[in-house]
Parts: structure tokens; C-alpha cells; sequence
């Protein structure tokens, strides 16, 4: 298989290359299971998020999970958020949106309890992410925000890849590229 090789978080790694279509490939960055490559990345991000105001960490399930684990760890919050793909019965009064995700190539739900809903209520929430690509796990993440009643504080990610190096509301480490066929 082939792989890229990126510096990312003071640590170098090699991604694997992945078909999304006929015509787009992608460096699959995959924390999970790689405790140095998170410990490293939730550091670096966390120097970012000095400048930056926020109440709560948000995520959505399931590969980010690890790093926004760490980056509370490291910065002493007590807790975060994680917004499910799929609906828990432990998940009492759930707010919910659709997303298309580039990865699964169809409709995704993200579900956030109603708890965790009522916590963000007038708090600044800083969304976290692995890789933003397409924007659109983002943007859902930014209307459970919404619906919430909560406030968007900042937008970061380990890697940027595609259009999303283009934007100027995303903090993150390292440009990803896409690949062509």
C-alpha cells in the first residue's frame, strides 16, 4: 500500500492512501492506537487553544475521540462532549442532525443527549476534530451547538485537508493534501 509521509506534532508518521472515489484519494490519518501521535497532537492543539475562550470540548464520534480525551487530560477540564453517530438508549432527550460524511460516503446521524445539551446553554463550545476535509462534520457539530443554545468559540483540528486550508475559521497543525488518481 502506498503511504505519505507528515511531520505532524513534532513526530513524524506515514498515512496510508486511501480510494474515497474513482478519482479522490486520501492520507488516512488514524489516531487510534497511536498514544504518543495523541499525546503529542492534544499538546500542540491546546498551545493553540490559548487564545481562544471556551466552556466545553465537542467531538463527534469516534476517531477524535482519543485526542479530545487527552486535550481535557492535559488542560484539567472534568469533562467534554462527544456527539454519537448512533442513537443510545442512555441518550435521555437527544437533540440530532444529519450529516454526509466523506469517509462512509452516506448520511450519518449525530446524536447529543439532552444532558450534555442543557451543560452547553449559554457556554462557548470549541469543536475538535481529527481531519477537516469537506466541512460538513463541522458544520453538524456547529448546529448541535446551536440547538443547544450554546455558543461556537472555535473550530480546530489536527489536519486540514482540501478546501478546508482555505479557511480562515479553522485552527490546525498541518495542511493534508488529496490525491488524484
Amino acid at each position: 500500500m502506498a503511504t505519505y509521509p507528515m511531520h505532524v506534532a513534532g513526530l513524524d508518521r506515514d498515512f496510508p492512501i486511501c480510494k474515497v472515489t474513482d478519482d479522490l484519494y486520501i492520507g488516512a490519518f488514524i489516531m487510534f492506537g497511536d498514544a504518543e501521535l495523541t499525546v503529542a497532537c492534544a499538546r500542540d492543539l491546546l498551545k493553540l487553544a490559548e487564545e481562544l475562550d471556551y466552556d466545553y470540548l465537542l467531538t463527534a464520534e469516534a476517531k477524535s475521540i482519543p485526542l479530545i480525551h487527552e486535550m481535557a487530560r492535559q488542560s484539567g477540564a472534568s469533562e467534554y462532549f462527544v456527539a454519537r453517530k448512533g442513537m443510545k438508549v442512555y441518550l435521555t432527550n437527544p437533540i440530532h442532525v444529519q450529516v454526509r460524511s466523506i469517509t462512509t460516503q452516506h448520511d450519518q446521524d449525530l446524536y447529543l443527549s439532552g444532558e450534555d445539551a442543557a451543560k452547553m446553554k449559554g457556554k462557548k463550545v470549541l469543536i475538535v476534530d481529527d481531519v477537516i476535509s469537506t466541512g460538513e462534520s463541522l458544520h453538524a457539530l456547529e448546529e448541535l451547538v446551536h440547538q443547544a443554545g450554546g455558543e461556537v468559540a472555535g473550530r480546530m483540528a489536527v489536519l486540514a485537508e482540501g478546501d478546508a486550508q482555505k479557511r480562515s475559521d479553522i485552527v490546525y497543525l498541518e495542511k493534508l493534501p488529496t490525491f488524484n488518481a
